[in-house]
């Protein structure tokens, strides 16, 4: 069976650990926990009839404190770039981040993932910022870690991203 290591990086506070218990164990706590270093959960996907362990390394968020220490980007298949739909300047981290990221793991297969769909009327993300990016190739998956909504995508996405390259 293929392994992939796929790293969650982002703000701090936009959902990461959220999206990966969403995804693995199917719930949701409305309680901030922050992640210290990293967390690692692993969950088995099937895509296009191949079995694919996806080896999720959920990255503690940026803020003026603390930086993403890149050393746990290596050996990365793929990452999921995390913001905060309700908090702009979620966006402006991720797209800092994404190239640091790339800086360190080279072209490797991401999704920029906007979470908080259930919140969009507290959305301070504008949906022409997100045109933009996609019109630079991004692929952008709205969700909502609470609901589950595109949970499920995102993760179906990127193993098909993996597979693909």
């Amino acid at each position: 069976m293929l392994q992939k290591k796929i790293c969650m990086v982002g703000a701090f506070a936009t959902g990461k650990t959220s999206l990966v218990a969403r995804f693995v164990h199917s719930i949701f706590s409305g309680k901030y926990q922050t992640t210290v270093g990293v967390k690692i959960d692993k969950k088995t996907v099937n895509c296009h009839g191949k079995e694919l362990n996806l080896i999720l390394w959920d990255l503690y968020g940026e803020d003026e404190f603390q930086k993403v220490r890149m050393s746990y980007l290596r050996g990365s298949s793929a990452y999921l770039l995390v913001v905060d739909g309700t908090r702009h300047n979620t966006l402006e981290k991720a797209l800092s981040l994404q190239i640091r990221v790339e800086e360190t793991v080279g072209k490797v297969p991401f999704i920029l993932v906007v979470n908080k769909s259930d919140l969009t009327d507290e959305w301070e993300i504008e949906k022409v910022e997100l045109d933009k990016l996609k019109q630079q190739g991004w692929s952008i998956i709205l969700t909502s870690a609470k609901t589950g909504e595109g949970v499920e995508e995102v993760f179906e996405t990127i193993a098909q991203k993996i597979l693909e390259g």
